[in-house]
């Protein structure tokens, strides 16, 4: 079993979502200390002038003393609209608009309270469904196991992928150096890199930007388009 263990960003890039393609089992890690100003509360996508802007979900309690499984969104229904005002700018050019605008109202409509953590899944969900992406997840915070104490950033994916019973564990390329081999080993698991590189795609009258939100992806490309970016740029190697 191939396991993949991320925090939850908000509409990531499409890197995050060939990991979850190349992954039978997925964790939202959400137990660690929360950190302010990442892509766990905002994204970007494309300005409409020119280069990219931010979209952002403000929260009420944005703090390093929190956990990320804590974090509350300040106002779903606010954010929503903000950001769907953020997008407007694509209607008259963007080939996918319409889809891509309904796929961003079903994230916030799809989520019951405050919490950033269900509000990112929900958008996960909702754009691993519409790429035909399974996306088998379990929440970090919710799976009751006995953590190490004093455990550092690159021991919990060893950790958790053995209690879980995977024999693999996938990490992006960039982050392999946080790891070291021996500690997946003492857990039976093998560390295997996502290598991913993806080619400018048509923007229209825009300047393509590189490694905006899977929004702009979607704005452009059909899901079949994307599936093949998938396919065809994300490469797995043995570390």
């Amino acid at each position: 079993m191939k396991l993949g263990i991320m925090q939850p960003y908000f509409f990531p890039y499409l890197g995050h979502f060939a990991l979850i393609d190349a992954a039978d089992q997925w964790v939202v890690f959400d137990i660690t200390q929360y950190k302010p100003k990442t892509w766990m509360n905002r994204n970007r996508i494309l300005h409409p002038s020119s280069g990219w802007q931010y979209i952002t979900v403000p929260l009420s309690n944005s703090s390093i003393s929190i956990k990320t499984c804590d974090a509350k969104v300040l106002d779903v229904a606010k954010a929503k609209n903000s950001i769907i005002g953020k997008l407007s700018h694509y209607k008259k050019k963007a080939p996918f608009f319409f889809q891509v605008n309904k796929l961003v109202k079903q994230a916030f409509d799809n989520v019951s309270n405050d919490s950033l953590v269900n509000l990112n899944v929900s958008a996960l969900s909702i754009v691993c469904e519409y790429l035909d992406i399974p996306f088998n997840y379990q929440i970090c915070s919710e799976l009751e196991l006995d953590y190490p104490k004093d455990t550092g950033p690159g021991e919990w994916a060893p950790f958790i992928s053995g209690a879980l019973g995977a024999s693999q564990y996938i990490n992006p390329l960039s982050g392999g150096e946080l790891f070291n081999t021996e500690d997946f080993q003492q857990h039976n698991v093998e560390l295997i890199l996502s290598d991913f590189t993806l080619n400018p795609y048509d923007t229209g009258s825009y300047d393509f930007e590189p490694g905006l939100s899977i929004l702009d992806v979607m704005m452009w490309n059909s899901p079949e388009q994307i599936k093949g970016m998938l396919k065809h740029s994300n490469h797995l190697v043995r570390a």
